[in-house]
């Protein structure tokens, strides 16, 4: 026993202490073979009845949690040894399913068979068994670790006697039985939550019981509703938050605004979005001899939000605030988000300041922090700023800080020269925006502009944050930083096809900068393809993450960059106030002779270690990973519901993406996607030319290529699926008639099918069949309906910065 490193740990959690699983694993990774319970008690000494019980209960956890497998032979095994895989399942609409590994590798395919008892979401333990008829790498599932933790959301049926849930989310093939005594008052065709009691097997669906009824699907708000659940949000507060709340005031206390500096006298002023509640940050600057001195002070959320409060709990398990397109789950409440913490105008706010120098150049050649008390001078917004700068303004707040913010522009115009000369990728993508009626219902859709103040506003917020990343790596500290790795191989080829067809070359070789993206980003300006280029380009990008690992910024061509600017809705942001607070706080003490002892003050400051930062980097990217894709999600089905009264209707479009089956086609002027089905194309073979991304017709010689211009006609709209059917102009008479509308999807649920054909209780994967298209070989067109797919459309978000 001696011989654990983790002895002492063990000690402080049992009276008498069992090995730790750290050194289980170490004796079983030694044995060229698997070992049963009695030989590792054994090997371990174990000496009395209550270890030899608890040395039972550790391995069947361990087994539980996948640390081991317990083989036929009644031995424990390493999975590594077995060739077994940990991972979460992600389920496709047509039964088959991937598991995405914990460890980083591509994802492998699982059967429909295989599927038949597992859930989207699942973690669990599989093993590789070969190739598919495809080429793919299968595995079969093993055992389940961990159910998804999501809620499952459906609609609600019956049939005859039977009762049960269609899920909302199309992965999740599956339907749930909803036994008698277990709808607690769902009617048919209501939006339920539904609480899985027993986990479907090959022969019988799943069983479950509806803890909650949300309602018709056509009710406002619905989708949001839906897509909190799906994506397992967290969006109600719990009474210990309540009870600190209750301790704050409603306005900054006296007390609390001792012993920072007071820069209420500085004219700062806050630049947001119309539709903004939660401001951040404030803005002010001062035009010295050779360049500028700026301040930007941000809510100092890290001295109400102290490390280990209840509060603290749940802002980690938010990550960041997830901005719908009516509505907002915010990252902390109200009371701090849309109050205390927010820099409203003509009211004391704390905030963490960052002062920094910059050369007529535009470099970053000086900054400071410290915590202040401000008071913003004035709310403003982008757009009213941005015609007071060319125009002139007639408001008087305005009026009175209008000379501040031509200081701004100014400084605006030198950081743009200084990003432009390091070669940072300057994206120039239109976005939209949802009009709602007042019954919560869109009006229309519309593009929603970027002008100058955002971007005076933009490139504060840069410079901030490079100077809190410099600062941090400065005090030989650790942080969070905002990682941004170079193209993936495989995307950076597939790019340079695509922009090579178009005539055009990317620079740079194998290892293109963002000065070579910047230098073709140029070189379109003008050009009607454009924007397709950009959103190609920006798909060949990697995905930003968070990481206590400095590994640059790519498309902002920075060698440091970390979040600081935004705590009330980013949880890194919160993170590295508190390690600024604390090296502040550490600075101060040794020029006075003193040393803190401890990792964390009674002011919010806090030093994390590199452990902790590895852990929370997952978690926050994680996160924001899961915000994204809850929004788009919710967008997609606003445009599908905005679409269903347009079924008939014309537009033009451009093909934004090309698959083996079909082509998706994006209407001009709204970014929404639908899918043109090769099957309803002109009476052709079509072969799929993945390298040019188009389709060929073998005999008619047509071809559909990314960046045609075609008229398209709106075929059919599937709410539930969120799918948007388009036919091109020269078929639509053909096609016409096979136009619908549904907010109850284009096939039957597999307990429907199953309760028609008499087959109830067999599996229901193996009693679909689903048709899927593949890569391989051409595709007849012929005259069947067009095969429904996901719209991919556009996201609509708030005009938040989020680089």
């Amino acid at each position: 026993m001696s011989k654990d490193p983790h002895f002492d740990r063990e000690q402080q959690k049992y009276q008498n202490p069992i090995p730790s699983r750290e050194f289980i694993l170490d004796l079983l990774r030694s044995q060229s073979a698997p070992m049963n319970r009695e030989q590792i008690g054994i090997s371990l000494a174990l000496t009395d009845e209550e270890q030899w019980e608890g040395l039972r209960r550790r391995l069947r956890a361990m087994e539980r949690d996948g640390q081991l497998i317990f083989t036929r032979a009644k031995s424990y095994a390493l999975p590594e040894r077995m060739d077994m895989i940990i991972g979460t399942v992600l389920g496709h609409k047509d039964g088959f399913g991937f598991l995405r590994p914990e460890e980083d590798g591509q994802d492998l395919f699982i059967s429909n068979r295989c599927m038949a008892k597992y859930f989207h979401g699942d973690k669990v333990m599989a093993q590789p068994i070969g190739h598919d008829k495809r080429g793919r790498q299968e595995v079969r599932l093993v055992r389940l670790l961990e159910p998804r933790k999501a809620a499952i959301v459906g609609r609600y049926h019956t049939q005859g006697s039977i009762a049960f849930i269609t899920p909302q989310d199309k992965r999740i093939p599956q339907d749930i039985i909803i036994e008698k005594g277990a709808a607690n008052g769902a009617n048919p065709g209501d939006i339920c939550v539904v609480e899985i009691r027993e986990r479907p097997t090959h022969f019988m669906a799943a069983k479950g019981e509806v803890v909650e009824v949300l309602g018709q699907q056509n009710a406002p708000g619905m989708e949001i509703d839906i897509a909190l659940r799906n994506f397992d949000l967290p969006h109600q507060w719990n009474t210990r938050i309540d009870r600190q709340l209750r301790k704050l005031g409603d306005e900054v206390s006296e007390t609390d605004k001792g012993n920072r500096q007071d820069l209420r006298h500085l004219p700062f002023v806050t630049i947001d979005g119309s539709d903004a509640r939660d401001f951040d940050d404030a803005v002010y600057a001062e035009k010295k001899r050779s360049g500028w001195r700026l301040w930007v002070a941000i809510a100092d959320v890290s001295h109400y939000v102290k490390k280990g409060s209840a509060l603290d709990e749940e802002a980690i398990a938010r990550g960041n605030s997830v901005y719908f397109p009516s509505q907002v789950i915010p990252m902390l409440p109200e009371k701090l988000s849309n109050g205390l913490c927010s820099l409203k105008p003509k009211v004391d706010r704390l905030a963490m300041v960052c002062e920094m120098t910059i050369t007529a150049q535009g470099k970053l050649s000086g900054f400071k922090f410290y915590p202040a008390v401000i008071h913003s001078h004035a709310r403003l917004i982008y757009e009213q700023v941005a015609q007071a700068l060319t125009e002139g303004s007639t408001n008087q707040d305005l009026q009175a800080v209008l000379p501040h913010l031509h200081v701004l522009q100014d400084l605006y115009l030198a950081l743009v020269t200084a990003r432009e000369e390091r070669g940072a990728i300057a994206f120039e993508t239109e976005e939209t925006q949802f009009i709602f009626n007042d019954e919560r219902k869109i009006e229309a859709i519309v593009p929603r502009s970027r002008n100058q103040a955002h971007k005076i506003i933009e490139e504060c917020m840069i410079v901030a944050n490079v100077a809190a990343a410099r600062f941090v790596k400065r005090h030989k500290a650790e942080t969070l930083y905002r990682v941004h790795q170079p193209p993936s191989e495989t995307k950076l080829s597939s790019f340079r096809e695509f922009v090579n067809e178009r005539g055009l070359n990317l620079g740079g070789g194998e290892e293109p900068t963002p000065a070579d993206y910047s230098e073709l980003l140029e070189r379109i300006k003008g050009r009607d393809d454009a924007e397709l280029i950009q959103i190609m380009l920006l798909r060949s990008m990697s995905q930003a993450i968070y990481s206590a690992d400095n590994d640059g910024h790519f498309g902002l061509a920075l060698e440091q960059y970390a979040h600081f600017t935004s705590p009330i809705r980013r949880y890194p942001d919160l993170q590295l106030h508190r390690t600024i607070r604390y090296l502040v706080n550490r600075e101060a003490a040794q020029k006075a002779g003193k040393a803190l002892t401890e990792n964390w003050t009674r002011d919010g400051g806090y030093l994390y270690q590199i452990e902790e930062l590895d852990e929370l980097g997952l978690q926050c990217s994680t996160t924001e990973r899961r915000a994204d894709d809850a929004t788009r999600e919710v967008s997609d089905w606003l445009k599908c519901e905005y679409m269903q009264a347009h079924i008939g209707d014309e537009f033009e479009a451009v093909i934004a993406s090309v698959t083996s089956f079909g082509f998706f086609a994006r209407l001009k002027g709204l970014f929404i996607d639908g899918l043109v089905h090769v099957s309803s194309l002109a009476n052709d073979y079509y072969r799929f030319d993945s390298g040019r991304q188009m389709l060929v017709g073998e005999s008619q010689a047509r071809s559909y290529r990314i960046g045609d211009t075609v008229s398209v006609k709106i075929a059919a709209v599937n709410l539930d699926d969120k799918q948007i059917d388009m036919v091109l102009t020269d078929n639509a008479k053909a096609k016409a008639s096979k136009g619908r509308t549904s907010n109850t999807g284009n096939k039957t649920g597999s307990i429907r099918a199953q309760l028609r054909k008499g087959n109830f209780g067999k599996s229901s994967s193996s009693t679909k069949k689903r048709r899927s298209s593949t890569g391989k070989g051409s595709y007849k067109s012929a005259s069947k309906p067009a095969k429904p797919s996901k719209s991919k459309s556009s996201k609509s978000k708030s005009s938040k910065r989020r680089k």
